[in-house]
């Protein structure tokens, strides 16, 4: 069967960093969801580590690497104050799909 349209797959990405506590992290989930979703990213899934320790990872489907990118290195001030409140540590560890 051929395809009329091209299919177009996005690149996930796995962001790793430290939370200042997880419990308080997690209850954010909706809202860091959105704030994601809003720079381009999809598919927003929270992972924890199982030791119990504070490292956390979000995987994401994302439209436009380069953006999301610098919107990590330079978040907006919407996503930076929701950042703080989540209890994110830097640094931000970005991973890419190959």
């Amino acid at each position: 069967m051929k395809r009329d349209v091209e299919e177009h797959i996005m690149p996930k990405m796995v962001i790793t960093h430290a939370v200042s506590d997880v419990d308080k992290w997690l209850g954010f989930k909706a809202e860091r969801a959105e704030a994601i979703e809003g720079l381009g990213g999809s598919n927003v899934v929270d992972h924890v580590e199982r030791d119990g320790s504070n490292q956390i990872a979000v995987t994401a489907d994302v439209s436009d690497v380069d953006g999301m990118m610098a919107a990590l290195g330079s978040p907006p001030p919407d996503v930076a104050d929701a950042m703080e409140r989540h209890g994110v540590q830097p640094p931000l560890v970005a991973y890419v799909e190959a």
